[in-house]
């Protein structure tokens, strides 16, 4: 960030320093900013509550002794996967609700955070982008509209956003490499040098807390996302706020959870606001580091890396590799700023009158567009769901990063044939 900056500046020490300062000054008078941030922190007490009254030990105990449905090594990241998979609202809460079922079955049958981190994230995007019945959804319908008003293409933002869906090629893949590696158990590169926490024998005796000590507080803060969507959006779930959604969601998660809790007798309510601060104020070092991920995003964009990496395809390919080749740029522009959203933003805009000016297929460049977002992130150690996924999972950021790039590049480059394939094929 400090380079950029420097760059920015015309490499004037003065002007580096005021700059930086304006830029954090800028970013914390954005209302979806603090948001973020806010539920960064509050997403800790959550948890935090969910494991201290017992609800982490309780869904354990359902799961694994009175269902029987977690019973073996391979079987431990299942339910994680499964969450992953129905719970496309939002990526965050995605990693959140898939990390908290999967610790302590990782931890009972040995197998490492690392490998949970990967599962989480490996799910979280790829399933936001293939049903995006979500604030993914309402950015791409937007992006494309701008395309149709500009009359580069016609027709319905829906009906582009579908066809497009279809050309995601890296989202399908990661998600089938993610469920092979589970299945399989394969290990490869730095994930074969994890080490797993102690294995555990939790809630094998004694009476066991409530599974529903852990479900209530889920679905509420899913619940909640979905409802304050709908109310942002005027009733359209795809036009709502998903930084505000995810804030009042959790807001209200905490009161409900609250209330329940003291109901039940788990907690009195002193010990719940003690885990409430004890659990935000251990995740604050995480709402800092994405606040710099939001600070390096927006040097990123002033220092216009997108379009500078864009602007050499349409001279050197033919339009059958454009798709290609588009996904390739994605993919490194949103590995370099930690941002899908951003890459949409960027490359929607280039690769629509590319694609019409070389004849290329259309949808097949906007679903390399939204392919390579997902790889960024995915995969980019500035992300804010590498992050998360890696909060979620009890793994440090630098080990998840590492250890989940391999089973990440061998995704893109499958999707990088596939859509190497598809535009020969189509062109």
């Amino acid at each position: 960030m400090v380079v950029g900056e420097i760059i920015i500046s015309g490499f004037n020490p003065l002007n580096t320093v005021s700059l930086t300062f304006e830029r954090f000054i800028h970013l914390l008078q954005e209302g979806w900013v603090l948001k973020t941030l806010a539920f960064a922190i509050m997403v800790g007490s959550v948890m935090a509550l969910i494991e201290r009254s017992g609800g982490v030990g309780g869904l354990v105990h359902e799961l694994s002794i009175r269902r029987s449905w977690v019973q073996s090594k391979r079987s431990a990241l299942i339910p994680s996967f499964i969450a992953g998979i129905i719970i496309f609202i939002e990526s965050s809460i995605t990693s959140l609700v898939a990390g908290a079922i999967g610790k302590p079955f990782c931890d009972r049958y040995g197998i490492s955070r690392a490998k949970l981190a990967f599962v989480c994230d490996s799910t979280s995007a790829p399933m936001c982008s293939l049903l995006p019945i979500n604030g993914w959804g309402a950015l791409l319908l937007g992006l494309i509209g701008g395309q149709i008003t500009a009359g580069l293409i016609s027709g319905q933002e829906g009906r582009w956003l579908l066809e497009a869906v279809v050309f995601n090629f890296y989202a399908y893949i990661a998600l089938i490499v993610t469920f092979a590696v589970i299945w399989f158990g394969i290990d490869i590169g730095p994930m074969r040098r994890t080490l797993p926490n102690p294995p555990t024998e939790e809630i094998v005796d004694g009476s066991p807390s409530s599974v529903f000590l852990f479900i209530w507080p889920v679905v509420w803060m899913i619940a909640g996302v979905i409802g304050f969507m709908l109310i942002t959006g005027g009733g359209n779930l795809l036009e709502g706020s998903g930084s505000t959604s995810i804030f009042y969601a959790l807001l209200l998660t905490l009161v409900l959870t609250w209330i329940y809790y003291r109901s039940m007798g788990v907690m009195t309510s002193r010990e719940f606001f003690t885990t409430v601060f004890a659990g935000a104020k251990s995740l604050t070092p995480i709402a800092m580091i994405l606040l710099f991920a939001f600070a390096i995003g927006g040097v990123s964009s002033d220092m216009k890396v997108g379009h500078y990496l864009a602007s050499f395809i349409g001279d050197y390919l033919p339009s059958a590799y454009i798709a290609g080749a588009i996904f390739v740029f994605a993919a490194v522009i949103a590995f370099a700023t930690g941002t899908s959203w951003g890459t949409f933003s960027i490359m929607l805009p280039i690769a629509v009158p590319l694609a019409v000016g070389l004849d290329a297929p259309v949808a097949l460049c906007m679903g390399a567009v939204i392919s390579g977002g997902v790889f960024g992130d995915h995969c980019s150690p500035i992300s804010d769901t590498t992050i998360i996924s890696s909060m979620a999972s009890g793994c440090e950021v630098g080990e998840h990063v590492r250890t989940q790039l391999p089973y990440a590049l061998i995704s893109a480059l499958i999707a990088l044939l596939l859509f190497i394939i598809a535009g020969v094929a189509l062109s």
